[in-house]
């Protein structure tokens, strides 16, 4: 069978994203539910830091955050890594904390790999990597950010996802 494979047309321009449905099964099933939903469609990229990550879907302009539904369980321990251009879910210090909020890596970052089953070692989930338009992620790494309320590392002209469509 193969992978979900899921087109973000953003205001940068499209991103195609291959989810890795037998690595990490409920985390790709979770993203996919989102995007079928319409879920990310008006989120922007909120976060994005140089030489780091890119991360979006749980705000809209203004940040303005969109409430998920319910957390996921960390799949973090499928053995998949933190490697330029894969997409992991984004969470809070509680390893299963993931809803809606998801990252792209701008590169190989093996810090936030599976290490241990304990709070600081649990890691990030990969569940699927772009395999078209890692140039339009680049172009979002490029943009010049600032400070926006308590939030930091916020684009200052938004990157918008204007459709998340299942292809």
């Amino acid at each position: 069978m193969a992978n979900t494979k899921v087109l973000f047309e953003t205001s940068l321009g499209n991103i195609v994203i291959e989810l890795d449905d037998g690595n990490a099964p409920n985390t790709a099933k979770n993203f996919a539910d989102y995007v079928r939903s319409g879920f990310y469609d008006g989120t922007i990229f909120h976060r994005v830091i140089p030489g780091f990550v890119v991360q979006g879907g749980g705000m809209t302009s203004g940040m303005k955050e969109k409430r998920g539904t319910e957390s996921i369980r960390n799949e973090a321990t499928n053995g998949l890594k933190n490697l330029r251009g894969s997409l992991s879910m984004a969470r809070t210090s509680d390893p299963h904390s993931a809803t809606s909020q998801f990252f792209i890596n701008l590169v190989d970052n093996v810090m936030l790999d599976h290490k241990a089953p304990t709070g600081a070692g649990w890691g990030y989930a990969v569940f699927g990597k772009v395999v078209e338009g890692m140039e339009t992620v680049d172009a979002m790494a490029a943009l010049p950010t600032g400070s926006a309320g308590m939030h930091g590392d916020v684009p200052k002209t938004d990157i918008t996802v204007t459709k998340a469509t299942i292809v």
